[in-house]
């Protein structure tokens, strides 16, 4: 047991040196397939996180519709509901379309630009689909 935890701080320190020597990343000069997938992913991380803050708005927009409804006639409430299940829906549709356009380049190094790629690009879309939700029909 001692053995197996000095052979994994030996390769974690190893790991971090290795990583000291490489140069920083620069997404924008992409030279390797690596800094091509890398920089793909952060794009998409990015998109992932304003898509999470522009929600968090819709989510406070809708339960604003519900309350303004629920005044009128309680019938009238399911805008919050109805925001959830259209991104929860959303949210398994992106993932497996894009796992899909992943295949084109299946087994190569190239495949994970692809997912990463759609990613960010489907998740740009929603988030601003989701602008438009919060801004109403009127504008």
């Amino acid at each position: 047991m001692k053995r197996l935890a000095i052979t994994a701080l030996l390769v974690a320190s190893a790991a971090c040196a290795q990583a000291q020597e490489d140069p920083p990343l620069d997404c924008s000069n992409q030279i390797t397939q690596s800094d091509m997938n890398q920089c793909s992913y952060l794009d998409y991380e990015r998109a992932d996180k304003e898509l999470n803050a522009v929600y968090r708005q819709a989510v406070r927009s809708q339960e604003e519709m519900d309350k303004q409804a629920a005044e009128m006639n309680p019938a009238y409430v399911g805008a919050l509901k109805a925001l959830k299940k259209a991104q929860r829906a959303w949210i398994d549709y992106r993932d497996g379309h894009c796992d899909g356009v992943g295949y084109a380049g299946v087994g190569g190094s190239i495949q994970p630009l692809l997912i990463n790629g759609c990613l960010a690009r489907l998740t740009e879309n929603r988030t601003k689909e989701l602008r438009e939700l919060i801004e109403g029909l009127g504008n």
